[in-house]
């Protein structure tokens, strides 16, 4: 076991080391993982080679392509719109900060704090990010490199995966269809709560409601915490917009659409489908995030699905460890 830590513990810095390159390698086996079902449908309905590369590819082509649109066009508007709020942020902070006085909070204290909080910082953030765009088309040009060669591999690697060893075999074909299953399960749901909030949004009149839409679609991959990185941006631009009942209000509808939809329907799937206890849900994403950064927060659950089908499920002598992976019995 001490061996088997310390190795981890090599691989692990490794791939902190090559980060870029190792999560977009994942992202790209994962999104290939995702789309395979309809490799199979078309290669069932008797569709030529060619058809059964080409399709799946363009599929995931296209919404990667449709996804970074939006995040570009969003980000856009937000750094248009974090300007407008300047006097309002003004007029928070001389009220909270003759607040904090009368508490005995000494002025020093409270610049200190602000000079963090200043909005100009905001908006620079969101023009360096949008300067920024070009390392992430070079990541997408990179993952779709990565799609096509894995698509083009993908009939003959399942053809290879049929003569593994059946104890091999049958972790990577379980690994597989638990991927999708869990990536259907978040994408459904996360789809689900990104509607309702962009339309509690609107109907409140918080800006940009589309924007913090395709954030809570985007953080709903990440587990546990996704909730409240989708949720802060909003409120706090609901604060400066509308007031403090606003805020309270964003904050109100995420609670009970994410207690309702995230932790009391959507786990009864996702923990299914994923095959990790709670726990060890908790742990990937921190381990995952340290090593391979906002990609391993998405990815978390996948990739320790894969270390588990290669460290566990493959090998009948660690396979007692299965219980307290995913908490069930073994059958």
């Amino acid at each position: 076991m001490l061996i088997g830590g310390a190795a981890g513990v090599v691989v692990l810095a490794g791939l902190r080391a090559v980060g870029d390159v190792a999560g977009a390698a994942f992202l790209a086996l994962t999104l290939t993982i995702a789309v395979s079902p309809l490799r199979i449908w078309l290669r069932r309905r008797g569709a030529p080679l060619w058809v059964i590369v080409a399709v799946p590819l363009l599929v995931v082509v296209l919404i990667l392509i449709a996804l970074l649109a939006s995040v570009v066009v969003s980000v856009a508007q937000l750094a248009d719109v974090l300007p407008q709020y300047a006097s309002q942020y003004a007029a928070l902070v001389r009220a909270a900060t003759a607040e904090l006085n009368r508490l005995g909070i000494t002025q020093d204290q409270i610049n200190a704090a602000l000079a963090k909080l200043d909005p100009a910082q905001l908006v620079g953030l969101v023009q360096s990010f949008l300067a920024s765009l070009l390392s992430v088309i070079s990541m997408v040009l990179l993952i779709t490199l990565l799609l096509y060669g894995m698509s083009m591999d993908a009939p003959m690697t399942e053809r290879g995966l049929a003569r593994l060893a059946p104890p091999v075999r049958e972790a990577l074909s379980e690994f597989g269809s638990q991927t999708v299953r869990y990536l259907v399960v978040s994408s459904v749901f996360g789809l689900i709560v990104a509607v309702l909030d962009a339309l509690a949004l609107w109907v409140l009149g918080v800006p940009l409601p589309l924007l913090w839409g395709l954030l809570a679609f985007i953080t709903n991959y990440i587990p546990n915490i996704g909730f409240i990185i989708g949720l802060v941006p909003p409120a706090l631009l609901g604060l400066l917009d509308s007031g403090v009942g606003t805020m309270l209000m964003v904050v109100v509808i995420y609670c009970v659409l994410n207690f309702v939809i995230q932790s009391l329907i959507q786990p009864k799937y996702a923990g299914r489908s994923a095959g990790l206890s709670t726990t060890l849900t908790i742990v990937s994403l921190l381990v995952w995030t340290y090593v391979l950064g906002a990609v391993g927060a998405i990815l978390a659950v996948p990739l320790s699905s894969f270390a588990r089908a290669l460290l566990i499920d493959s090998d009948p002598a660690t396979r007692w460890a299965r219980p307290l992976i995913d908490g069930t019995d073994v059958r």
